[in-house]
Order: structure tokens, then sequence, then C-alpha cells
């Protein structure tokens, strides 16, 4: 086959771009290596059904078991992506410029990729590559962890109708205390291991802490500065072994059904064969772009999580609209464009952020006030009350001098909302002040900025 452009993997860059060519009557040919992943990892593995599960937790009937909830709601769940996935892959098979392809690619050299499943080959031939083939979990080197019959990735947490028993997380990051949020509310003993100090070490002490003691109260328990040393099966469930780092020698274990591995996420290239094209990778194994998203090969691309890029599906989104204005505009748009990203991590209630942390912040010299108030002292914030949760906190880090808002940390009800407020008005220069004066709806979450924003002094 030859095309105008070849995307492999079907995330959320590829797929926008292939359908962007296909619609101006580009010729593209789409890869994707499974059939169950087209749409790509938000839609199938990540963030529809770990939300939708999330969602679904809370409103169980009284009278269904928590086993059967869960049950049901892992089928719903399916059931969604499903649908998701068949709406993913009918935009581009029903471009007549477009054709979808599944099997494996490899390249063989820059121009040309082969693809294959089982017994059948076939070689594609274009002059532009994008590579979109995303990331996967990773599990950490410790003894007997990757031999355990009783270890899970996230990928096989949320696919599996059996609610655990207990739970045991390696890692709190946001996966970890994202999982662990979300099957303790269904009734699962959790526990999360944590190697360093703290919990969410990218957070400073004061929101982490917020976070570390919202879990405490929802019944999970959080293990830090303690380092697993070895995994052991035994009679249906599996012995974690952990010392502490303050107590060397001394060692703990704790019996879980399920051991979930949430030390991170890696780029996946390991299949691509990259070096046949000439394509170089960085230290961590991401391929290695400009701010064009340009590889060592000008004209392959590499878009999503597989260039080592924060790990978002509107990263991946803003991705494929600078590779097109590469492609079809001035090329102009690029990563240097991209100020205050914000993010969230889906617990209840969830914790957004924005820019940077005050510890950032200091580190750079800079002089900053800081606004934070915890959600239950917020007389401005009825709809918390409203809702029935009161936890957590509000904290922004505002320039001393400039009044420019330099990031957030939201702890509450509507964070995922919040947050794209505070990052719109950190890129339109609207200053902490005239965000606090806004008149904003009531009663909704917004006005807090209100109270939050008026305790640093005029």
């Amino acid at each position: 086959m030859r095309a105008d452009l070849l995307v492999i993997g079907f995330g959320k860059g590829g797929k926008t771009l292939a359908a962007t060519m296909g619609r101006l009557g580009h010729t593209v040919v789409m890869v994707e290596q499974s059939d169950q992943m087209y749409g790509g990892t938000c839609i199938n593995i990540g963030c529809v059904p770990t939300k939708a599960l999330i969602h679904r937790a809370s409103r169980r009937p009284h009278d269904a078991s928590p086993r059967s909830w869960y049950a049901e709601s892992v089928a719903s769940t399916a059931s969604l992506t499903a649908g998701m996935r068949g709406n993913n892959f009918r935009m581009l098979d029903s471009l007549d410029s477009v054709t979808v392809v599944t099997g494996t690619a490899a390249f063989l050299d820059d121009r040309r990729v082969e693809v294959t499943a089982g017994p059948d080959r076939l070689e594609i031939t274009a002059p532009t590559i994008v590579v979109n083939t995303g990331a996967e979990n990773t599990v950490p080197d410790i003894p007997g962890l990757r031999g355990s019959r009783h270890l899970v990735t996230a990928t096989e947490l949320i696919a599996s109708p059996d609610l655990p028993r207990h739970l045991a997380v390696i890692g709190g990051g946001y996966q970890g205390i994202e999982f662990a949020a979300m099957l303790r509310t269904y009734g699962t003993a959790v526990t999360v291991l944590e190697a360093g100090e703290r919990i969410l070490p990218r957070e400073d002490a004061d929101v982490a802490h917020a976070v570390e003691q919202i879990l405490a109260d929802d019944g999970i328990k959080v293990l830090t500065g303690v380092r697993v040393t070895r995994v052991e099966d035994g009679e249906g469930t599996a012995f974690v072994q952990y010392e502490a780092a303050d107590r060397p020698g001394a060692i703990g274990v704790l019996d879980a059904d399920l051991v979930l591995a949430a030390a991170g996420r890696a780029p996946r290239t390991a299949r691509l064969r990259l070096d046949a094209a000439g394509v170089r990778t960085t230290s961590t194994g991401a391929i290695e772009v400009d701010e064009h998203l340009r590889t060592s090969r000008p004209h392959i691309f590499a878009v999503g999580d597989v260039n080592g890029g924060p790990q978002f599906t509107y990263i991946s989104l803003d991705d494929s609209r600078i590779v097109a204005d590469q492609l079809l505009g001035n090329g102009k748009r690029s990563t240097v464009d991209r100020i205050a990203l914000p993010y969230t991590l889906f617990m209840t209630p969830p914790l957004a952020r924005v820019g940077l942390t005050e510890d950032q912040a200091r580190a750079e010299g800079r002089a900053v006030r800081i606004a934070s108030k915890p959600v239950a002292a917020m007389a401005a914030m009825p709809r918390a009350g409203i809702v029935g949760e009161t936890r957590g906190l509000m904290k922004f880090v505002i320039d001393a001098e400039t009044d420019e808002v330099l990031g957030a940390a939201l702890l509450s009800i509507d964070a995922q909302e919040l947050i794209n407020t505070v990052a719109l008005a950190m890129r339109a220069g609207v200053t902490a002040s005239t965000l606090r004066d806004a008149i904003y709806t009531h009663p909704s979450s917004t006005e807090a900025f209100n109270e939050v924003l008026a305790t640093v002094a005029r």
C-alpha cells in the first residue's frame, strides 16, 4: 500500500490527524495493533473506564451488595467503551480516503513499515509517518512481583468483574491514589505503599497532607517511607513484604488478593524497530522530538505519550494540531506555545492543579503570596454543603509583585472544572485580584474564588 500519511496508533492525536487529513482528500492509512484499542488508551483502558467506575462507585443502590454492584459497574463500563470504540472506528472507516489496518507495525526503513497479523504481512509506504503508540504500565523489579499470580496493572484491574477483598497498591502517585480511592468506595480494603516521604511528591506538602487525610478518613491505609522488598504468593493471597526507611531490617508483611503496580507508564516503542528508520529515542525510551514534534527524521512525527511529554489525552490532541500546522498550515505552532497545563486526580473530592506549586515558585526565587483556605471554612461556597462534600482546600500561588497567578491546587468538589477557569485566566494574564472580584453564579463552586483569594492582603 501507498499513502500520503501513515499513522501508527489509534490514539487521540493520531486519529484526529488522520480524520483531518482524510476529510481533505489525502490518502491515509491508520494502523492499530488491536481491534480492542480503536480510539486509543483514553476511551478503552484509561480516562473513560476509570472515571465511569469512579462515578458509579457512589451510585450503588442500598439493596445492592458491593460485589454485585462492582461487577455490574464493570459490565456497564465495558458496554460504554465498546460503543465509543465502535464510534471511533466508524469516524475513520466512513472516510473513503482512510484505511484502517489492524496489526503490529514495525519500520523497514524511514519510509516503509510492515504490518503483521498472524501469517499476514502488509508493507506500507508513505512520505509522512506519525507514531502514536502511547505508553504502557510498568512493573517495578521487585523480587516475586512480576511472577505473582496476584499482580495486576491498571488495565487488568478495570477489566475484571471481581471486587478484590484487599488491594495493595505499590506507588503513591496519581494512578495509585486514584485507584485506591475508587476501589475503597466499592468496599475494598486498600493499603498504599509509597517509598517516598509522602504521597504525591510533586505536590506541596500541605496539599499532599490534605489528600492523605481524606484517604485516611475513607479508611485507606497509607504507608509512606516504605520499600517493598518481596512479594510471595500464598493460598489465594499474596504476601507483600516491606521495610520502613526509619527502621532498617524491620520487615512488615501484609496479605492482599491483588497487588496493583502503579509505578508509572513508559513509552510503547519496543516493537517499532525505530533503529531501522533512524529515529532516535531519549534516555527514558521516549521518541526524541523537537518543538514541532518532528523526530530525528523530519518527515516522521511522534505524538501523544510516546514522545515523552505530559501523558494526557488533551496534550495528544494538541500534538495533532501542531503536526497539522506543519503539514497544512504555516508551521508556527509548537509545544513552546503551551502555557498553564491543568491536570486532575479523580478521587473524591478531586484534586486539580495548574502551574507552579509554592515549592517550585520559591525554588525559582520568586516572591510569592499564598491564598489558601479549607473548603469547610468557606461561607461563599454553599455548593459544597449542598452536595455533602466539604472536604479539601483551595490554594493559589500568586506573584507578590505583579499579582499574576503562578499556580493553583484545588482539592474540592468540581475541581476538575474549576481548574480550567484558572488555567484560562493564567493564559490570558488575568490577575488574582480580578479573579477575586469577579461575579460568579450562585450557588456554584467558582464563587469560592471570591473568598479564598480574599485571604491575601490587598
